[in-house]
């Protein structure tokens, strides 16, 4: 994340960054990636840290977001832990493979195609439930994520030219290489954008600035034994369905410890990560060794790509999403942001390949029973919610979606119209 000026020319050099992030996160209708549309649209509001415990220096919320923004820590190893409740249905495992056929890895083709091991897959299990991961750096040449499973373990390590992806149930490895050698490799490796660590989720959530949003801190708190600050994000609009996001902020480097993100409906949060342990020290150099196991099953990257006939590193998910969506284009601003494309199918959701949105195929008319069917000037649709995004799927193929209320996709198809 780049560092947030601290005078009163804060925001202007955001609009093209916001606009940029925002297209990108559109892509995506469900659900990580739009998590970027829920919270990427951060003001300033400078604010005194009330007293508590532990008792740290006052600082301002502008303060605190520097902090966040000139934090350079380049080596830690720790215990993360997810929780996501989007409060989807329970569609009996189907939306793993839902979530694998858009990715393009397990489940897009027959059992021949992908790996077990393609983190592009793998990684999208983070998306609902709770999951243990373990997390370790050394600078931009070495990191390593394992997601502790029952009785398994799925490791992915970046350790300088090269990138494994080790699935220990099915004995399966995915091998890339990265471009250059040096630097986290997300443009690289499949899977690497889906957010995993606090840090990750609050840079989403602070990768651009304007007035829509108050921010202010929230006192303090002890996180996995590390004093921090608390940094309390809230939309100032109506029709968000975000109600506050709360990032703890280590007090010695500037590090995120936790991240909360709680909606306006109340209840449990949305999506709350954070360390249980965490260490600022050097891990050791064997963490990031890795050799394939005698007798697994060894993928590299281009050759799935071939196979799926996609790009190198199996880029070609975005492909698939992107050829249903004509003339994308954001709606409003800030935290009632709504992503707007045609599919080009009539009659709302797809029920055949022909007109597969996003490769749901036969799965459009079972999933339409899941939604609330509205009507307006626009004509008649489908609204998927869950508790934080929400879709409006028109009949004559139109897709609105974003984190606000059902009334704002209804009101945005309407001023369409």
């Amino acid at each position: 994340m780049a560092p947030i000026d601290s005078d009163d020319n804060t925001t202007a050099g955001a609009g093209e960054e916001l606009r940029a992030g925002r297209r990108k996160a559109a892509r995506y209708v469900v659900p990580v990636a739009v998590m970027g549309v829920a919270a990427a649209t951060i003001g300033l509001v400078p604010a005194l840290a009330d007293s508590g415990d532990p008792d740290l220096p006052k600082v301002t919320a502008e303060q605190l977001i520097e902090k966040i923004a000139k934090s350079d820590v380049q080596q830690l190893s720790g215990t993360v832990r997810i929780n996501t409740d989007l409060g989807l249905p329970d569609l009996g495992g189907l939306e793993s493979g839902l979530m694998s056929g858009m990715s393009g890895g397990p489940g897009s083709g027959g059992d021949h195609e992908g790996s077990a091991a393609d983190p592009s897959a793998k990684l999208t299990e983070l998306v609902s439930g709770s999951h243990t991961l373990r997390v370790a750096a050394d600078g931009p040449d070495r990191q390593k994520l394992s997601l502790l499973e029952n009785a398994a373990e799925y490791s992915l390590i970046h350790n300088g030219k090269d990138v494994w992806g080790y699935d220990s149930r099915s004995n399966e490895v995915y091998h890339s290489t990265a471009a250059d050698g040096a630097g986290r490799p997300e443009k690289d490796v499949p899977g690497q954008d889906v957010p995993a660590t606090p840090k990750d989720f609050a840079d989403q959530a602070l990768k651009a600035v304007d007035d829509t949003t108050s921010v202010t801190v929230g006192g303090t708190a002890q996180v996995a034994g590390r004093d921090a600050y608390r940094l309390v994000v809230e939309p100032k609009q109506d029709g968000s369905t975000v109600g506050a996001i709360t990032v703890a902020v280590d007090a010695e480097t500037g590090t995120p410890l936790k991240f909360t993100l709680t909606p306006a409906s109340g209840g449990a949060a949305v999506v709350d990560v954070g360390f249980t342990k965490v260490s600022f020290a050097k891990p050791d150099a064997s963490t990031f060794d890795f050799t394939p196991p005698e007798g697994a099953k060894v993928t590299e990257a281009d050759e799935a790509g071939r196979r799926a006939g996609a790009p190198e590193h199996g880029r070609g998910a975005e492909g698939g999403l992107a050829k249903g969506m004509n003339g994308l284009e954001v709606i409003g601003e800030g935290w009632n942001s709504i992503a707007a494309f045609d599919t080009g199918a009539q009659g709302g959701l797809p029920t055949d390949s022909a007109g597969d949105l996003g490769g749901l195929g036969g799965l459009g008319g079972f999933l339409g029973s899941f939604g609330d069917q509205v009507k307006g000037d626009f004509g008649s649709g489908t609204v998927f919610k869950t508790r934080l995004v929400n879709a409006l799927i028109t009949d004559d193929g139109k897709v609105y979606a974003g984190a606000v209320t059902k009334d704002a996709l209804v009101k945005a198809a309407d001023a369409a119209k």
